[in-house]
């Protein structure tokens, strides 16, 4: 969500990448639908494993609860937002963490001096 959000929210300004240190199969059909209801499309997006690539490549790294399984790298800016998992919940508490999220998103590019849309 947070991926698809901020890419969103930045009108593509900003590259985004989105893995996970124990990607599931599939995404959550609760996510799926609460990001379509605010016009974002997941259906072709799938969970990624997170590589050090990927890290190495970010000059901001937020993670949700991952602990010693994301890997750390001098000069990297890391937030670890501290949020509910969708998994097992219902879209109603599915849609409240978007809602999070969002809140997250906008404030994270306000701080890089970006102007969120929409």
């Amino acid at each position: 969500m947070a991926a698809g959000l901020l890419d969103w929210r930045s009108e593509g300004r900003v590259h985004v990448r989105s893995a996970g240190s124990d990607p599931v199969a599939s995404i959550n059909p609760a996510v799926l639908e609460v990001m379509a209801e605010i016009g974002l499309d997941l259906t072709r997006e799938f969970p990624k494993p997170l590589t050090d690539e990927v890290v190495r490549a970010a000059d901001v790294v937020i993670t949700m609860g991952c602990g010693d399984a994301c890997p750390i790298y001098p000069g990297k800016r890391y937030l670890d937002w501290d949020l509910t998992d969708p998994a097992g919940r219902s879209v109603d508490e599915v849609r409240a963490i978007r809602d999070e999220i969002d809140l997250r998103v906008q404030g994270l590019l306000a701080e890089l001096g970006i102007k969120a849309s929409r």
